[in-house]
């Protein structure tokens, strides 16, 4: 698995809901169910991925083995223990 650049969009109706997507390909492969749940897609940045990349909220190897086989990932909000835990590590890394 090498470097992919993907787009990723966030959700107009959900905080915290982003959506993964090959920069060339774009939204061609989402299905029409997932955009009306996801709402109207707004574009957060363009990023380069790779395998060596850390993500906040996700596994890029995961991102990048969605992409590749569906077209999209999708980076559901996180919980609310998992918002806690996030505080938390934070605050231990000051």
């Amino acid at each position: 698995m090498s470097k992919q650049l993907c787009k990723i969009y966030r959700s107009s109706k959900k905080e915290g809901m982003y959506l993964y997507v090959d920069r060339v390909e774009d939204l061609t492969r989402i299905p029409d169910v997932l955009l009306q749940r996801f709402g109207k897609p707004e574009l957060a940045m363009t990023i380069a991925l790779s395998p060596e990349r850390k993500l906040v909220r996700a596994d890029v190897v995961k991102v990048l083995t969605a992409i590749a086989e569906q077209g999209f990932y999708l980076q559901m909000p996180p919980t609310p223990e998992q918002y806690m835990q996030e505080m938390r590590d934070k605050n231990d890394k000051l």
